[in-house]
């Protein structure tokens, strides 16, 4: 089989990300380091990564892309035997461990850029609506219609992803109550009473 020009950038294009992936680990190369010091360490060249990615944002934006993928993969094989609230907990698990640390900084880091630059990064846009999508699965499963199980993942995410940027900026916040906060705001429960009877 002949493969076009095409499918062998794209298998030359996956086959680099894997190194860069190995040569990584958990973590993301910080914001400051150069695509020559990054080429360096996945034992490549800065011209092969800035043919195929761009730039140092879109390197980091493709690890970003691919280890989240690797990360849902795992939340969703175990989604189907636990309930909306299993899943929101292993999330914020996931993404709260301190070796998660680099790449949650990362991640913010990209969204801020393809804030300002959405055609750039469409790919990495595409890709954040995942985990919103397993979410509204489940909440249809435990019984709301399917508008409102989307609305109700939708707002679940937006409110995990502000919780871990407090998290990156003010480290000391109490990860368990903002557990209980996101279940509670995702089900309507009521919180404990602000003033509690003697």
């Amino acid at each position: 089989m002949i493969l076009s020009s095409t499918e062998r950038t794209g298998d030359a294009r996956e086959r680099l990300l894997a190194r860069l992936l190995d040569a990584f680990g958990e973590t993301l190369p910080a914001p400051e380091v150069s695509l020559r010091e990054i080429a360096a360490r996945a034992g490549t060249s800065h011209a092969l990564l800035r043919y195929h990615f761009g730039s140092l944002p879109g390197v980091l934006a493709a690890m970003l892309k691919a280890r989240r993928s690797h990360d849902n993969e795992a939340l969703f094989e175990a989604a189907p035997q636990g309930t909306f609230d299993d899943l929101v907990v292993a999330i914020w698990r996931t993404y709260t461990r301190p070796e998660q640390l680099s790449r949650v900084r990362g991640f913010f880091h990209v969204v801020g850029l393809a804030a300002y630059s959405p055609q750039d990064f469409r790919e990495f846009i595409d890709s954040l609506d995942d985990l919103t999508k397993m979410l509204a699965s489940l909440a249809e499963r435990e019984g709301l219609d399917a508008d409102e199980a989307l609305t109700t993942a939708t707002v679940t995410i937006a409110a995990i992803r502000g919780l871990l940027l407090q998290e990156v900026l003010t480290p000391a916040a109490h990860s368990e109550d903002a557990v209980d906060l996101i279940l509670r705001m995702s089900k309507n429960r009521p919180g404990p009473p602000a003033h509690p009877k003697p």
